[in-house]
């Protein structure tokens, strides 16, 4: 994750947000006293086209620092995470349909200790596992507490497993981060070596991890480069970059496609519509059924009128307690755009 190893430019909000823990089956179905009772795909929001909208506003993407988002093969979990402070306090949320009404989002059951950081869920394709960043220590493993390590929980019923760290060979004493999985169990994350971060991946071979290997410079094309997000196919990985020409901004996300031969191309910038030239973006994410293309972003919405004169207090406090308002949020768009950057 980047940002735990080195500050990052983000103004954090003063007032503390409560969250409430629970069982992933004790959300009422109606949520809390106010909760809007949401239906159908997607939290039941509008549809995006070819222009980045907010996902959910008021309801993941709040005031808070939001980022992060993985939804189960079938589209009725999602899961995504929130921050309070500089990382203080990180925590996966997730919110379930049942009985065709979407429950209000609350701390996932594997997750919810201040202590530790928890974040970066990725659902596998199949949806029999959920991986995800953590600082928890594993005494089992002699990893201890604030390694940043990759960890798992398992489908059980309509639940999770208890977490257990992913191990040997993926995790070692470099911090490892950010996983995301192919439909045959490939997987890619960022390796931290030194003040460099870089995309490594390992493949299943006769049901084990083998030893991972750093991509191509084709992908890591810089010192930089975190928080990728593998195509179930293998056919395209989407991850942000730091330092290249091409930048719009100081993070960018951007695209290398893959061939049947492993041959990648170079980075294709995504542009700007989703890259901003003054505002932070490092975590994408597809929907597993491909429609729709996710990502964090701490663009400031137009709404707030700040081109319009001098700041107010007023305003400000408005744009700390709603969406869009400087922190980063969770925005979608349609992902079509992405083949048609192919070359």
């Amino acid at each position: 994750m980047r940002g735990i190893l080195r500050p990052v430019p983000f103004v954090f909000p003063a007032l503390i947000v409560f969250l409430s823990a629970g069982s992933i089956g004790a959300s009422p179905l109606g949520g809390t006293e106010g909760f809007p009772v949401l239906k159908g795909e997607y939290l039941g929001q509008p549809l995006p086209a070819a222009e980045p909208e907010l996902f959910a506003p008021g309801i993941v993407s709040t005031g808070m620092f939001t980022r992060d988002i993985a939804m189960t093969p079938d589209g009725r979990e999602i899961y995504f995470t929130a921050v309070l402070g500089r990382y203080r306090v990180t925590q996966i949320l997730f919110t379930r349909c049942v009985d065709g009404r979407w429950t209000e989002p609350e701390i996932a059951p594997f997750s919810g200790n201040p202590d530790y950081m928890d974040a970066e869920p990725f659902i596998t394709p199949d949806g029999r596992r959920l991986l995800f960043l953590s600082t928890r220590p594993d005494s089992a493993g002699g990893i201890p507490e604030g390694d940043q390590e990759i960890w798992v929980v398992d489908r059980s019923g309509e639940g999770w497993s208890e977490p257990y760290d992913l191990g040997a060979p993926v995790n070692t004493r470099d911090p490892e981060f950010f996983p995301s999985v192919t439909n045959d169990g490939t997987i890619y994350f960022t390796r931290s070596e030194g003040r460099n971060n870089y995309i490594f991946r390992s493949r299943m071979v006769d049901g084990r991890l083998s030893e991972p290997v750093k991509l191509p410079p084709q992908v890591n094309s810089t010192g930089m480069q975190y928080n990728a997000f593998i195509s179930p196919d293998e056919s395209y990985l989407i991850f942000s970059a730091v330092g290249r020409e091409d930048c719009l901004g100081g993070d960018d996300y951007y695209v290398c496609f893959r061939d049947s031969a492993d041959s990648w191309t170079e980075p294709i910038n995504l542009g700007a519509k989703v890259n901003t030239p003054d505002a932070n973006e490092h975590s994408s994410y597809v929907s597993p059924d491909g429609k729709y293309f996710f990502f964090m972003s701490a663009r400031i919405s137009d709404k707030f009128g700040l081109g319009n004169g001098r700041l107010t207090r007023g305003l400000m406090l408005k744009m700390h307690s709603e969406p869009a308002g400087g922190l980063p949020g969770i925005y979608w768009m349609d992902a079509s755009f992405i083949e048609g950057l192919k070359p």
